[in-house]
């Protein structure tokens, strides 16, 4: 079944990547079976933000699980989200837990995990 969702303003429309974490805007649909009990998975192999101490870039592997409710998290908003990190700079447990708690208070799920699997490296 074909839906129309209103209201985005990145989904099928030539978006840049924002500036910074502050200027992206993530976005939501419906859950068409919020009547359901499931679990949506999303991985972002190729994150990167800078070291806020060497100015370095730092790499990280994201897996995130959640319980969907009333709403999804739109991908193509979430993966311009991801992608203003990367001349942001943020620890990776501020990185972390910042785009975790972003995902929380747009799409309200009955639960998040969010894996943050940072890339050790020399600075």
């Amino acid at each position: 079944m074909t839906r129309k969702i209103t209201g985005l303003r990145q989904l099928g429309q030539e978006t840049k990547v924002p500036g910074s974490p502050e200027e992206a805007v993530l976005e939501r649909v419906p859950n068409p079976h919020a009547d359901t009990a499931y679990v949506a998975r999303f991985t972002a192999p190729e994150f990167t933000c800078l070291c806020p101490v060497t100015g370095q870039p730092d790499f990280a592997h994201f897996v995130i699980d959640y319980a969907p409710g009333a709403w999804l998290l739109e991908s193509k908003s979430f993966k311009l989200f991801l992608a203003s990190f990367r001349n942001a700079s943020a620890f990776h447990e501020d990185a972390t837990l910042t785009i975790g708690k972003q995902i929380v208070d747009l799409i309200e799920p009955s639960w998040l995990r969010i894996g943050g699997y940072w890339y050790p490296r020399g600075g």
